[in-house]
This record gives C-alpha cells, sequence and structure tokens, in this order.
C-alpha cells in the first residue's frame, strides 16, 4: 500500500512546492528601445532612473534614425523607437508602422572643431567655411539619410556656402561617428547637434547656426505596432515624468513632452 501512497504523495508536494513558486512573466523578454544615436548619454541615464522603479531595464539600440527606421521596416523585434527628426517617424506612420508619435526633445545644430582649436568665425550668410577647412574635411552625418547630416546640408544650403564645401565632406553612418572624427582629430572641423558636442571634452563648439537655416529639430517617439509588451506605454510616459525630463535637460535638449 506504501508503494501506490508515495508516487501519490510526492505528486501532491510537487503541486503545492510548484504553486508557491514565482510565475513567470508573460512577457520574459525585455523592452526594446531603437532610439537616434544622439540620445544616448541620456537615454542611458533616463534607463537607470526607470529600473529604480522596479521595473526591468530596457534594451537600448543606438544608430541613425535611418537605418532604425529600415529594421522596424523589416521586422526588428523593437517596441519604441524614438526618432532624432520627424521624416523617419513619417516614413514609418505611412507605412501603418508606429503608433500615434509625438515630439519629445528639440535640438540645437552646432559647428565644432577639436578642443584645441581656437578657430573664431560668425555662422551667417556667406561665411567662409571653406576656407576655415582649408585641406581638410567637414565631418556631419551622411547628408543623403542622417537626419543630423539632413539638417547640416539644410543650413549651409540657406546660408549659400554649400558649393563651397560639398566636395570636402566626411559623411558618417551617424552624428556620434561624426562627433568621433573632430573628437580624433580626424576631421577639423563637423556638424552635429549641441547636446553631442557638451558630452566630448575633446570638442568645442564655434558656433549654433540659427533656427531659421534648417527644419526644426524634433525627436518624435511612438510605439511599434507588432509591440505588445506590457511596458511600452508605461516606458513612454516615463520619458516625459519629471525625472526623465531633468536628465534630458541636463544633457542640453529642449523638452518638448506629451502634447
Amino acid at each position: 500500500m506504501r508503494r501506490f501512497l508515495r508516487p501519490a504523495l510526492i505528486a501532491l508536494l510537487t503541486v503545492v512546492v510548484l504553486g508557491r513558486l514565482p510565475v513567470p512573466s508573460a512577457h520574459a523578454e525585455p523592452l526594446t528601445v531603437f532610439a537616434a544615436a544622439s540620445l544616448k548619454n541620456a537615454l542611458d541615464d533616463v534607463a537607470t532612473e526607470w529600473k529604480k522603479t522596479g521595473a526591468a531595464p530596457p534594451v537600448t539600440s543606438y544608430a541613425s534614425s535611418s537605418v532604425l527606421a529600415k529594421q522596424i521596416e523589416h521586422g526588428a523585434p523593437a517596441d519604441i523607437f524614438v526618432s532624432a527628426d520627424k521624416q523617419w517617424m513619417d516614413y514609418l506612420s505611412k507605412r501603418a508602422l508606429v503608433g500615434s508619435p509625438h515630439d519629445l526633445l528639440g535640438n540645437r545644430l552646432a559647428l565644432i572643431s577639436g578642443a584645441d582649436n581656437p578657430l573664431k568665425i560668425a555662422i551667417k550668410p556667406g561665411f567662409a567655411l571653406g576656407k576655415a577647412l582649408g585641406d581638410g574635411r567637414l565631418s556631419l552625418g551622411d547628408p543623403s539619410n542622417v537626419p543630423a547630416g539632413i539638417y547640416a546640408k539644410e543650413a549651409l544650403t540657406k546660408l549659400g556656402v554649400w558649393d563651397s564645401v560639398r566636395s570636402k565632406l566626411a559623411p558618417a553612418a551617424d552624428v556620434r561617428a561624426a562627433l568621433v572624427l573632430v573628437s580624433r582629430g580626424e576631421a577639423p572641423l563637423g556638424i552635429v547637434y549641441e547636446t553631442d558636442a557638451k558630452v566630448d571634452p575633446k570638442v568645442r563648439i564655434v558656433g549654433l547656426f540659427p533656427e531659421d537655416t534648417h527644419t526644426p529639430i524634433r525627436y518624435p517617439v511612438a510605439i511599434v505596432t507588432t509591440s505588445h509588451h506590457p511596458d511600452a506605454g508605461k516606458f513612454i510616459a516615463f520619458l516625459d515624468s519629471p525625472a526623465a525630463k531633468a536628465i534630458f535637460t541636463h544633457y542640453g535638449f529642449e523638452v518638448l513632452g506629451a502634447q
């Protein structure tokens, strides 16, 4: 009799013990955020604050907005997309690949040099950018697809100096790559966001481009339509929280927030 009771008792104890164990989450996969390269320092700090709320840390992939948008279009498993311009968010919106976006942040466009470069030049119509470059090259995001490069081309065209530098470009895969070329002394001048220049002590801001010379720099954020992660909406709401806004402000972004 004991021989038959023992398996039944073991089975009963197994049910009791397992019933007390925590049930695995239906969403064991981490929240995945695709974000413009220029957001790295600030968004990494925001993610740290997010973890303090008890939430699981997000996995964040940084690159040019154009690259990330194309990856989402081809089925990359992202939950949230933060673009450095409206163009690439609109690209996904037209394909019904993201939900309703809102503008999260704003930024400024800066001309930079190495920290030890004493160059002084006023950014105005017809300014002598080509002469300032000499035999060097102007580092910027690829103006064919990288938002920072697109803004830069707009500004230089509006100021009437694009033709004087178009043969002296060093186009980079994203704005942080453009920053690195100047930081390492591989390019004498570059055009990046003001916030990028502020996180690298090896560069200095020569001047800021007038905001009316290019499309307003905006960072829209949206949930990717294929996402079913329960934290996606919560994380976007957290991006508009006082804690997150303080971080973005610290790095020099203009905080816009949900409308």
